[in-house]
């Protein structure tokens, strides 16, 4: 039986970065297989090819043992190539149902697509309600009208691209079992990621990138996640000893009793949360999706204004009444869990991305008026301390990887 894909001496440039050099890897039908690599080492660039859109500069791609040209996205779907990207394509206030009808090359009565979508959903236990309007769900139910989507046109490929980087443990889990049946059935998965704990627990074949080059393809049940992180980065790793436990200072945030107000039919809103969080201390939040995280967090960072000024303390300063350019003075930062759309503009310049959101430091606003020289100088130092890699504060943040993108929000 021949290889369902395989790549050929792939190789795509663009000025400055050598984003993939001669890569060479082969995929068998009912086979899940890793694309493994840090931030930038090529593997978003190499799916996009793979899908038809961009092209490479030299190499062949063969597709079930014949040469193919995948001229576009369309092209990709026709041959059997379906693809998760790791920033959803969701108009947010649409429902489920004209979402995926969008999504459909071909045009299908509406009665007869949700009929289509409800069977796929019952097969392979994606749960979602057709519905429901997109800026309603959580981040794990938008990857869910993905994959239904990609599901409704029979892929004999799918690519996952970083598809738990904002999943919970269970909606993790639920992935994994939807890719396992796929798998049984034929399919073959290809599975972008950096976390090797899950491809250790899924893959049955990894591709290794760094630097755009392939180094390695291994069975990741017999490496170790040392010794697959070591081919990633190309050095030895440090061994992590346990810091000694710390002594936190003062209370630095303090929630006292805040609440919201549903904004939507299917949200759901913090009632009477209390809690302190110290100086030097790290609190985590947990829950199932879809129960009052991201009212919580949209409270606290002031895109849900409350109607009392002490439910939320910074240094004991009330903030609840605050807007969200106001509590970033305070020192209050937030970073979304949407990083294309909400934390970043992807038409947009990092310069501009930076004006946007910390417009006070260095001068890059004055009078009403943009500096651009500041603008840049901060941008290129977020950069350097952040290892980003980009083009430089020029780069437009839609050209960045996901997890470089992360980086430079995080700066």
């Amino acid at each position: 039986m021949p290889n369902r894909l395989e790549l050929t001496g792939i190789t795509k440039q663009f000025p400055g970065v050598l984003a993939n050099d001669h890569v060479s890897f082969a995929v068998k039908p009912g086979e899940i297989h890793a694309l493994l690599g840090e931030n930038g080492a090529g593997k978003s660039t190499l799916v996009k090819m793979i899908y038809g859109i961009m092209q490479p500069d030299a190499g062949e791609i063969r597709w079930n043992g014949e040469p193919v040209v995948v001229a576009n996205p369309k092209a990709a779907r026709k041959l059997g190539v379906g693809m998760v990207f790791q920033h959803f394509s969701l108009f947010e206030a649409l429902t489920v149902l004209e979402n995926i009808a969008l999504g459909m090359d071909a045009k299908i009565p509406s009665r007869e697509l949700e009929s289509r979508i409800r069977e796929v959903m019952e097969t392979y236990g994606l749960a979602l309600d057709p519905h429901r309007t997109v800026a309603t769900l959580s981040v794990g139910e938008r990857q869910r009208i993905e994959i239904v989507r990609a599901l409704l046109l029979n892929p004999q490929l799918l690519i996952m691209d970083e598809p738990t980087s904002v999943l919970t443990p269970q909606e993790v889990e639920q992935l994994f079992t939807v890719l396992r049946k796929l798998a049984a059935e034929g399919c073959s998965i290809l599975y972008i990621s950096h976390k090797l704990h899950e491809i250790k627990a899924l893959c049955d074949t990894a591709t290794i990138l760094r630097g755009g080059k392939l180094v390695d393809t291994c069975d990741p049940k017999q490496e170790t996640s040392r010794s697959m992180a070591e081919k990633m980065i190309g050095t030895g790793l440090k061994d992590i000893v346990k810091a000694e436990g710390r002594v936190f200072g003062p209370p630095k945030l303090v929630v006292n009793r805040l609440s919201t107000v549903k904004t939507g039919h299917f949200d759901v809103a913090v009632d009477n949360v209390s809690f302190t969080v110290r100086a030097g201390e790290i609190l985590g939040v947990a829950g199932v999706a879809g129960n009052g995280q991201n009212a919580l967090l949209d409270a606290l960072s002031g895109e849900l204004i409350g109607d009392d000024r002490e439910a939320i303390t910074i240094d004991g300063f009330g903030i609840g009444l605050m807007n969200t350019t106001q509590r970033r003075r305070q020192g209050l930062c937030a970073v979304p869990e949407e990083r294309n759309g909400h934390a970043a503009v992807g038409d947009f310049s990092l310069s501009d991305n930076s004006v946007l959101t910390a417009r006070d430091r260095l001068g890059m606003v004055v009078l009403g008026l943009i500096n651009s020289g500041a603008a840049k100088t901060y941008t290129g130092k977020v950069i350097a301390d952040f290892a980003v890699k980009a083009l430089g504060p020029g780069a437009t943040a839609g050209s960045l990887s996901g997890g470089n993108l992360q980086k430079y929000i995080m700066g």
